[in-house]
Parts: structure tokens; sequence; C-alpha cells
């Protein structure tokens, strides 16, 4: 490869589909309905599931914590707390600090993100990583 062109991975809407399943297989597992959002690392918006008994505005902080975890290439819930409202009016919103965001990361890129909310703030982390550790698993392979 020239170095006019970077061959990163990129995220498929099947791999999208498997971080989905395994985030809501593991929801399932503990009891707790969920929304969750999965981003491309652009933070568009490849697969969302809003799981039964998930609340309502939760839609949104997932969908920013997937946001947020692409953009940052980093776990939510990580950075310094005088940054949050900075961060919130900077994005429109669209980026938060809240727990549950994971980036997906392939080879060492950054290829999206997860982003789960309805639970409490671990709940929300468990889930989450098992959405991101299904993708990692998956391009191991």
């Amino acid at each position: 490869m020239s170095r006019e062109i970077d061959p990163a991975p990129r995220l498929t809407h099947f791999g999208a589909l498997c971080v989905l399943q395994a985030a809501m297989d593991e929801a399932e597992a503990i009891g707790v309905g969920q929304n969750i959002a999965v981003v491309d690392e652009g933070g568009n918006l490849v697969a969302f599931v809003r799981m039964d008994g998930a609340k309502l505005l939760s839609r949104e902080t997932a969908i920013s914590k997937a946001i947020s975890a692409a953009s940052h290439r980093c776990p939510t819930g990580r950075l310094d707390d005088a940054l949050e409202l900075k961060l919130a009016i900077a994005s429109g919103g669209r980026l938060t600090n809240l727990e549950g965001g994971e980036p997906l990361l392939v080879d060492g890129y950054c290829v999206g993100g997860i982003g789960v909310g309805s639970g409490s703030g671990a709940q929300d982390v468990q889930v989450a990583r098992a959405g991101a550790m299904a993708l990692s698993q998956g391009a191991a392979q």
C-alpha cells in the first residue's frame, strides 16, 4: 500500500449485527431490557434495538455513548468530570461521558462504537463490553 491510502478495516452491517446480537444476549442474561446502538467510525448509526422494557429516553443516551466511544476511541465515563458539560455543549449534545459506551477495535483500528442505555451504569458497561468483545473475537478468526 502507498502512503496515500490507509488500509484500515471497516465495520460492515454484518459485523454491526454480530455486535448487537452479543450485546442483546448479555442483556437478556442479566435480565435488563436495553437500548443498544452501534455506529461506524464516523458516528453513523449502523444498527439499533430497543429491547422490551428498555427506557424510552435511554435511546438517545445509547446513541450518544456509541458516538462518543467511536469519537474518543476509548470507553465512555473516563473523561475528566470538568469536561462533561463542555463536551455536550460543543457537540450539540451528541457526545457524552456517561458509562456504557465502548469503542469497537480491530487490529488497533477503531471501526466504530457501541452504546448501551437503560440499566445501571455497571449493567450498561457489561452489555457494551460483551458486544465489543464479540467483534474483536470474530475479527481474530
